[in-house]
């Protein structure tokens, strides 16, 4: 398993034996970060962001309990499992432990097998849940970021830019005649068609910030952040030049073209802005373009 592809731990206790016992049996299959305090352990996880802790409970100052409480008052932590490693054996210790939404246990002294075990088992959660989120955001066609991607991205680089004073371009593009090239080819066809358009997206881009995500249907979208209109209607035109460049391999050995149009909205969000104003504006310059004829591409008036 290569260094990048590996989970990541983090393990607290305040003793650095057993911080070694743990590092000795798990850092074969894991990236592993240690801590020594509760403090040092809520600071390491903001930083590290770990997929997965394990926190000892019987610490001076700050014990686990107190530590998993102020770990799960952080937003960006609180879905971090967080397996406890204790002596304790009491019911009591573990329901407690249970309560503040602790994943599992595991108790001193140490069987490898099962610390292994049980933090395989969590990472394996993890993984699937990483997995299944990940496949909803996309669109299976096209490998394309989905709607729902997209809308999340927005909503992102919207109040970003509404802090920094920043422009925000976005384009909605439509595959003109896409209907009838489906009448025409067959609907199989038209996925190869969509797929190609896909393609021409990430060539087309400046900034590794540029996003482009299926809107639904033949109908795209692109969301250039801290992008004045020049520089958002330059993209809008490698797009729509290198689309009408393409060529459609058909199943017939014969070849097809398609064109697309584009409407390029561009604005510095402020509290009396509205997203929805933004999205319709992307939306009213594509109308334009399709209304001016097609295989074009129109600002926002």
């Amino acid at each position: 398993m290569s260094e990048e592809k590996k989970n990541t731990l983090l393990i607290v206790d305040d003793e650095r034996t057993n911080l070694k016992i743990l590092a000795n049996i798990l850092s074969p299959d894991y990236t592993i970060y240690t801590a020594t305090s509760g403090a040092s352990a809520i600071e390491k996880a903001r930083g590290y962001m770990p997929d997965l802790i394990l926190l000892d409970i019987v610490m001076p100052e700050m014990d686990g309990y107190e530590t998993l409480a102020e770990l799960k008052k952080n937003q960006q932590l609180q879905k971090t499992p967080v397996i406890f490693i204790t002596g304790l054996s009491d019911d009591k210790d573990e329901e407690k432990g249970l309560s503040l939404d602790a994943a599992d246990y595991i108790t001193k002294p140490f069987s490898a097998m099962i610390v292994k075990l049980r933090v395989r088992n969590q990472i394996q959660i993890i993984n699937q849940l990483r997995t299944i989120q990940r496949l909803s955001m996309m669109d299976q066609l096209t490998n394309l970021p989905n709607r729902r991607s997209f809308d999340e991205r927005l909503h992102m680089e919207w109040r970003q830019a509404m802090r920094e004073h920043t422009l925000i371009s976005m384009l909605m593009m439509d595959v003109d005649h896409f209907k009838h090239f489906n009448d025409t080819y067959g609907h199989q066809q038209g996925d190869v068609v969509l797929q190609i358009v896909s393609n021409v997206f990430p060539r087309s881009f400046k900034r590794s910030g540029d996003f482009a995500a299926r809107w639904g249907g033949e109908e795209f979208a692109a969301l250039l952040p801290n992008t004045p209109l020049a520089g958002a209607m330059d993209v809008a035109e490698k797009i729509r030049s290198g689309i009408e460049a393409a060529t459609i391999p058909c199943f017939d050995g014969s070849t097809a073209k398609v064109t697309i149009s584009i409407g390029v909205n561009t604005l510095m969000p402020t509290q009396d802005s509205s997203l929805d104003a933004f999205i319709s504006g992307a939306d009213k310059a594509l109308y334009a373009a399709k209304e001016s004829g097609r295989n074009k591409v129109c600002p926002n008036s």
